[in-house]
Formats: C-alpha cells, sequence, structure tokens
C-alpha cells in the first residue's frame, strides 16, 4: 500500500489537448509543461502529447530535460534566457528563446553563433510584468532583424493580465494593442487558457494551453469538467488509522477543532510534506470510500485527520481521493482560498505518480 500517490491519466491529457484544437482550429499548439508539467510530471506528459507543435518551459532547465528524455519538437523558453552563457545550450539543443528586455538583446547582438536561434519578441501590451513597451516596439525590431544570431521572420507574443475575467476591458485592449503592432510582421502568439476558451480573436498563430489542457479550469466561476475537459491527476492516499473521539475532545496541532459530538476520526498519510497545503480549514473536503468527509484539525507534516462521522465504518487501508474527476482541485481550492494552478504544481517529490491511458 503506498501512500500520496498522483494517478495520471495521459489518455485524458491527450484528449484535453485535442478539444483545445476544436476550440483553435486555425492555431498552432504550443503545449505549456513548465513547472514539471503543472505537477504532472514532464517527461511523461511531453511523450504523450503527440499533437503539440511545440512546448513551452519556463526555466532553460526544464527545456534540457525535454530534450535529454528525447523530446525533438520545437521548445520556447517563456521567460528567455538569463545569461550569454546560455546562448550556447540554446544553439546546442536547438531551443527558442523568448526576448524582454535590452540586456538579452545586446547578449544577443554580441554572440558569435554558428547558426542563428528563433526569437519571440515579447511585448508588454498592459500586464507590465515582461516585454518591451508599445513605443520601444520598433527599436526593438530593427536591432533584432540587424541581428545576424536571430532568425528571420522574427516572432512575436504577449501575455494577458485578465482574460479570466470576462468582463473586464483590459483584455480587449490588450488585443487591439497586439494586432496593431504586430500586423504583417511574423508569427504571433497571444492567448494562453484563459484566452483561448473566451476570446477567440486572440488566437492568432500559436496557442499556448497552460492549466486547462490538465482539466483544471483558468475561471474562477466553472470547473474544468463544467468546461467539458478532463481532470488528467486524481491524488489519493489512504487512512492509516481510525481512532474513536469524543464529544469535546481537539484533535491535532493547535487544537484548532474541536468535536461537537462523538464521533470517528480517520488518520490519512497526507500532509504539507506531499505538497498538501498546511493552510486548508476545517471543513475542505476530502473523498472516502466515495463520499465526502472535512477536514477536522490543522494539517501536519506527514499526516492529516478528517472526521468520519459517529456511524462510520472506513476501516484502515480505505482509499482518500483529495482531488479528482469525483472532487474537482478548483473545488478544493475554494475552500483553502487558492486556486488549483497552485495545488498541483507545489506537490512534492515524495507524491509517487503513476500513469495510465484511463482506457
Amino acid at each position: 500500500m503506498q501512500s500520496a500517490t498522483a494517478h495520471i491519466n495521459l489518455q485524458a491529457l491527450q484528449n484535453n489537448l485535442t478539444r483545445v484544437k476544436q476550440k483553435a482550429p486555425r492555431s498552432h499548439l504550443l503545449a505549456i509543461i513548465k513547472a514539471n508539467a503543472y505537477g504532472h510530471g514532464v517527461g511523461d506528459c511531453a511523450l504523450s502529447l503527440s499533437q503539440a507543435d511545440g512546448f513551452g518551459v519556463a526555466r532553460l532547465e526544464e527545456a534540457l530535460e525535454l530534450r535529454t528524455a528525447g523530446i525533438d519538437k520545437p521548445i520556447l523558453l517563456l521567460e528567455g534566457f538569463y545569461s550569454a552563457d546560455d546562448l550556447a545550450l540554446l544553439h546546442q539543443y536547438n531551443l527558442q528563446t523568448v526576448v524582454h528586455c535590452e540586456e538579452q538583446l545586446a547578449m544577443l547582438e554580441q554572440a558569435s553563433l554558428s547558426d542563428p536561434v528563433i526569437v519571440w519578441l515579447k511585448i508588454d501590451t498592459g500586464m507590465h510584468r515582461l516585454g518591451v513597451r508599445p513605443e520601444q516596439f520598433k527599436y526593438f525590431v530593427e536591432r533584432l532583424q540587424a541581428s545576424s544570431a536571430v532568425a528571420k521572420p522574427l516572432r512575436f507574443m504577449s501575455h494577458f493580465g485578465c482574460a479570466d475575467e470576462l468582463d473586464n476591458p483590459a483584455t480587449s485592449q490588450q488585443i487591439q494593442l497586439f494586432s496593431s503592432l504586430t500586423e504583417q510582421q511574423g508569427p504571433c502568439s497571444l492567448a494562453a487558457s484563459s484566452g483561448i476558451l473566451a476570446w477567440p480573436d486572440s488566437h492568432f498563430d500559436w496557442v499556448r494551453p497552460g492549466i486547462i489542457m490538465y482539466g483544471i479550469s483558468p475561471f474562477d466561476f466553472s470547473t474544468g469538467q463544467q468546461l467539458g475537459f478532463q481532470p488528467v491527476m486524481t491524488l489519493k492516499s489512504h487512512l492509516i488509522a481510525v481512532r474513536d473521539l469524543k464529544a469535546g475532545e481537539c484533535v491535532g496541532y493547535g487544537a484548532t477543532w474541536q468535536s461537537p459530538v462523538d464521533t470517528k476520526i480517520g488518520v490519512i498519510a497526507m500532509g504539507y510534506g506531499d505538497g498538501y497545503p498546511r493552510t486548508a480549514p476545517n471543513g475542505t473536503p476530502v473523498l472516502v470510500n466515495g463520499r465526502k468527509v472535512s477536514i477536522s484539525g490543522r494539517v501536519s507534516m506527514d499526516m492529516l485527520t478528517v472526521d468520519l462521522g459517529p456511524n462510520a465504518r472506513d476501516r484502515v487501508g480505505d482509499e482518500a481521493i483529495f482531488w479528482g474527476e469525483a472532487l474537482p482541485v478548483e473545488e478544493v481550492a475554494s475552500h483553502i482560498g487558492t486556486i488549483g494552478y497552485e495545488l498541483v504544481t507545489q506537490l512534492t517529490g515524495r507524491v509517487v505518480r503513476k500513469y495510465d491511458q484511463g482506457i
């Protein structure tokens, strides 16, 4: 019997990417698999995504891991490179890079490469995190066009700040600005998960599915299942103890929960050492034998406790599910006060990942 285990349904992952393609049929698919494929395991997920036209990662180390795993499709560094030394690795491993600042531009101009690298110029259209400002756009394009280290044609991208807010005018403004700057310039990419689902005018040449590819909604008003996507991860463990608790007794560190009645407490091998949040409050749902029970008491490093109820017949070894098809991760995140992105990406190496095709 294993404790913390993440079951990864690769068929669901493939089905979700197919649905993305249906949403953006004229766009190429840059599947985003940063942060260990959002906690799902980057190598196995990438190898299963044969429909993807390329992959996006945040860090150079992630890209090198993909190449080592045998991935030969295009890989884009979404944050770009950090130092001039990285450029040799970009060339060696055939990696594409974002350029978002003057320092990166200067390093490219000073580089001596036998073959040019593919560059995506990132434009700040309103998020104000990374990217060149609209008034700098022409200046950067001219210098990149003049650099022998940069492959032609240039490519262009930007990122939404509020695309998950469907009534926020900022998204339409970003689309309009991006369109006006990049018209007839080269291949373009703007839409990530929210843009793919809610803003069809943002699809352009490439779309960048991230969280929705894993069956998790980017919106706070729906789950991925409600949008027609399948959860890819089911996080499981088991009861390691079932104990009687009398009315008025507390359980766990800090005595944060006191039972109002005589009941049975289940102890489950899952804690913040596995990446399950210590901040999960009393009342956060867990599935035990197919029914919802509530976390009762503070989550500790290696275990947590749930109120099974006074008439419970659960036994040691019975399965507990923390999120998956029957308990959406979005619902759990709402109880904890976070988002599904954080829950799946913060799982630690102690969680065993098991892969199946779901068929």
